[in-house]
C-alpha cells in the first residue's frame, strides 16, 4: 500500500511540476512576443549575450576541433582498408554538421550556461530578490528570465556554427595535413555529399535545444528550494533535465527532418 502511495505521490510531483514548467514557458514566451521593450535594452541582453556566447566560444572551438580530430583518426584506418580514405572526410563532415556539432555544443552549454543561469536565479530567489522586485511591480520574468532565454536563442546556433567549423578543421588536419590525402578529392567528395539541408538540419536541431536549455535552466533556478543545498539542486536539475530534453528532442527532430527532406529538396 505504501508502495503504490509513494508511486501515486511521484506521479502527481512531475505532472505538477510539468504543469508548472509549462506555465513558466507561456509567461515567458509572452514577454519575448508582446513585450519586446523590457528584455531588449542593450544594458540588459549585452551582459547575456557576452556570459553566453563570447565566453563560451573558446571551450566550443576547442571542443570541436578535437572531436573532428577524432572521428577521422578512428575511422581513417578503416576507410584505407578498402581505399576509400578520401571519402572520409565527407562522412566525418556530415556527422559533425548534422548530429554531433548540435548535440555536443548543446550539451556543452547546458553544462556551463544552463548551470550558471539556474545558480544565479535560484540565488536571487533565496535571497529574496525576486520578491523584491515584485513588490516594485517589477516582473522578474521579463527582467531576467526573457533576456536569458533570447541570449541563448541567439548565441547556440552560433556558437553551434563556430563548433562545426573547428570540428571540420580538426577531422581535415588528420585526414590532409597528417594522412596526406589528397585535399581537392577531400573537398570534393563533402561538397558532394552535405547540401544546404544537412546544414540546415544541424541549425535547427540548435535552435530548438536553445530554447530548452534557456527555459528549464532558468525554470530550476526560479523554483528552486531555500538555503545553498537548494540552489545547488537546482543547478543539478538543470543540467540533467537539459541533458535528457536534449537527447529526446534530437531523437524526435532527426526523425521529423528526416522524414521532411525528401519533400523539401
Amino acid at each position: 500500500m505504501r508502495a503504490v502511495e509513494r508511486f501515486g505521490g511521484s506521479v502527481a510531483r512531475v505532472t505538477g511540476n510539468f504543469g508548472a514548467f509549462l506555465r513558466f514557458s507561456w509567461q515567458v514566451m509572452r514577454s519575448i512576443t508582446l513585450r519586446p521593450g523590457s528584455w531588449g535594452r542593450w544594458s540588459r541582453l549585452s551582459q547575456q549575450l557576452d556570459l553566453i556566447g563570447t565566453r563560451s566560444a573558446p571551450v566550443l572551438a576547442l571542443t570541436g576541433l578535437f572531436i573532428g580530430a577524432v572521428l577521422a583518426i578512428e575511422g581513417y584506418d578503416q576507410f584505407a582498408t578498402f581505399g576509400l580514405e578520401q571519402r572520409l572526410g565527407a562522412v566525418v563532415n556530415i556527422s559533425v554538421v548534422k548530429q554531433i556539432g548540435p548535440v555536443l555544443a548543446a550539451v556543452m552549454l547546458a553544462g556551463r550556461v544552463g548551470c550558471a543561469l539556474a545558480a544565479e536565479l535560484g540565488s536571487m530567489r533565496v535571497t529574496d530578490q525576486l520578491d523584491a522586485m515584485r513588490v516594485m511591480a517589477a516582473d522578474p520574468i521579463r527582467v531576467l528570465v526573457a533576456p536569458r532565454v533570447v541570449a541563448c536563442v541567439l548565441m547556440i546556433p552560433a556558437l553551434t556554427v563556430i563548433s562545426n567549423f573547428c570540428g571540420i578543421a580538426g577531422g581535415w588536419i588528420i585526414i590532409v595535413a597528417i594522412e596526406g590525402v589528397n585535399p581537392s578529392a577531400y573537398w570534393q567528395y563533402t561538397a558532394d555529399f552535405i547540401d544546404w539541408w544537412d546544414v540546415m538540419t544541424g541549425l535547427i536541431k540548435a535552435l530548438c535545444f536553445a530554447f530548452a536549455i534557456g527555459l528549464i535552466s532558468c525554470f530550476k533556478g526560479f523554483h528552486c528550494r531555500a538555503g545553498a543545498q537548494g540552489v545547488g539542486r537546482a543547478t543539478t536539475d538543470a543540467f540533467v533535465t537539459s541533458f535528457v530534453a536534449i537527447v529526446i528532442m534530437n531523437f524526435v527532430l532527426a526523425k521529423l527532418l528526416n522524414d521532411l527532406e525528401p519533400l523539401l529538396r
